[in-house]
């Protein structure tokens, strides 16, 4: 059993998304995982770094820093679980703010002698689970980073050997009942792997 912050980031609750999340989350906890569920969007998650913030970035955070509760979460997972859907090749901006506040020095990395050391090494396993609108091809042609920021910078800054796994259902615009059942039965047996 492992403490598990799921980080979920979509504002529709009837998505396939949110079923999904749903499904990660039903999974996880009979598999008897303590699931810590951030749902960014229904925790009202604030993605604006701030002037402070970032004239602060590379200080020491206390207790009042806005950030110090979702630092404190990270912190205690043994593993990271992410769903979320691709918008525009990227991860949505809710997203994209809680790495830009979250993942701070000292937390996810530390900087010895202007180099970058990875730290987030109480994360010893990491899943992504998300949907593309179009399909893999397009996806590689545009270099899919939501994949390459998951398999290589996040996998650079957790734990050395953690296991990584990626699960993608591209072509949304194109799926089907079938496809998204498929979809939704690969993911519940990862997540009762896990």
């Amino acid at each position: 059993m492992m403490n598990i912050l799921v980080l979920y980031a979509h504002p529709v609750e009837t998505s396939f998304n949110a079923g999904l999340h749903k499904v990660i989350v039903e999974r996880l906890t009979a598999a008897r995982h303590a699931v810590d569920d951030c749902d960014l969007y229904a925790e009202n998650f604030d993605p604006r770094l701030t002037r402070a913030e970032r004239l602060g970035y590379h200080n020491d955070r206390g207790a009042g820093d806005p950030a110090a509760p979702y630092v404190e979460r990270l912190l205690r997972a043994e593993a990271l679980v992410l769903s979320f859907p691709v918008w525009n090749f990227g991860y949505p901006a809710i997203l994209k703010g809680f790495f830009d506040r979250v993942f701070l020095p000292g937390v996810s990395f530390k900087l010895v002698n202007g180099k970058v050391q990875p730290s987030l090494h109480n994360i010893r396993k990491l899943a992504a689970v998300t949907t593309y609108g179009g399909s893999r091809l397009h996806a590689m042609l545009m270099g899919d980073p939501p994949r390459k920021l998951v398999k290589r910078v996040l996998r650079a800054t957790v734990k050395p050997g953690a296991s990584v796994s990626y699960l993608a259902h591209y072509s949304m615009n194109l799926s089907t009942d079938e496809t998204r059942k498929r979809f939704t039965a690969k993911v519940a047996a990862s997540m009762d792997a896990f």
